[in-house]
């Protein structure tokens, strides 16, 4: 029988880690004051590109800009 004494917090609380990590690094940007806060506000950006793929070879490159939900 496994004991919950060794489960993290966040694990028992029904999240993953990133999830967490995310949470924690969001409190952390709103606490700091200006200019650092619209510094570390906009390293938050996410870019990437997606492709599909049809017949072994990739379609056109879509590029999106996301910013992750607060």
């Amino acid at each position: 029988m496994a004991s919950n004494a060794a489960v993290p917090f966040w694990r028992a609380a029904g999240m993953t880690y990133i999830t967490y990590s995310n949470i924690c690094a969001n409190l952390v940007r709103n606490c700091l004051k200006e200019p650092h806060r619209s510094e570390a506000l906009s390293r938050e950006k996410v870019h990437f590109v997606s492709s599909k793929w049809v017949g072994g070879k990739p379609e056109k490159p879509t590029v999106r800009s996301d910013t992750p939900e607060h």
